[in-house]
């Protein structure tokens, strides 16, 4: 049996994803959580010197893999959340693919310094960018017929999703209102028994 410890910074941040595969698939692991002082520590021990990045032990043998995406395929092909066969996998990826493109948005306007240029790159990515992606997401939903992403069921970037979407704070739910195949996937993944049970225990950190 493998074991596994999930190294990453006392946040939520691009880890979150990982720990919500875990808890989906009922898996054991250490979730090492350190201070951004401990960093330097933490980075000698990184295989790419960045965080996430997880230790898998199996059978006396250690390797590690950096990269929370990378960390989150190679899991879902583990648990069985990674879609039904090599085209599903792959459109699941894609899927991943744009929600990442939605994260680096959410990132990128938090630590825009300039007060001025901040607003305006909000009001266009509250107002084109992300409806635009969420329209997307959402016909591949109603399409689908499965209330998620894969026609399949129930995949890793269905919890991708939901936990970017919980990025946004108080205008999650204003958003939600004008995508209600989405807005009834996040019900899902958060009331599933597993991930429900992970999110009321999981340490209140920042994002």
């Amino acid at each position: 049996m493998a074991e596994y410890k999930l190294h990453y910074f006392n946040a939520r941040g691009r880890a979150e994803v990982i720990r919500l595969i875990f808890a989906a698939a009922g898996q054991k692991y250490e979730d090492i959580r350190f201070e951004r002082e401990q960093w330097p520590e933490y980075k000698l021990k990184a295989p790419l010197g960045q965080a996430p990045f997880l230790e898998i032990t199996q059978k006396g043998k250690t390797f590690q893999l950096g990269q929370s995406m990378t960390i989150a395929r190679y899991l879902a092909r583990r648990f069985g959340l990674a879609g039904k066969g090599p085209e599903e996998e792959a459109e699941v990826e894609m899927y991943g693919d744009q929600i990442t493109d939605i994260l680096n948005e959410i990132i990128k306007i938090h630590f825009e310094k300039d007060e001025a240029r901040k607003a305006e790159s909000a009001k266009k990515f509250f107002e084109e960018t992300l409806p635009n992606i969420l329209r997307t997401l959402q016909s591949k939903i109603e399409k689908n017929g499965s209330g998620f992403l894969a026609a399949s069921g129930l995949t890793w970037v269905d919890l991708y999703l939901v936990d970017v979407l919980g990025w946004l704070g108080e205008k999650k739910e204003h958003l939600m209102a004008n995508f209600e195949h989405i807005k009834a996937l996040d019900t899902k993944v958060t009331n599933h028994s597993k991930i429900a049970e992970w999110l009321a225990k999981r340490p209140q950190t920042p994002m």
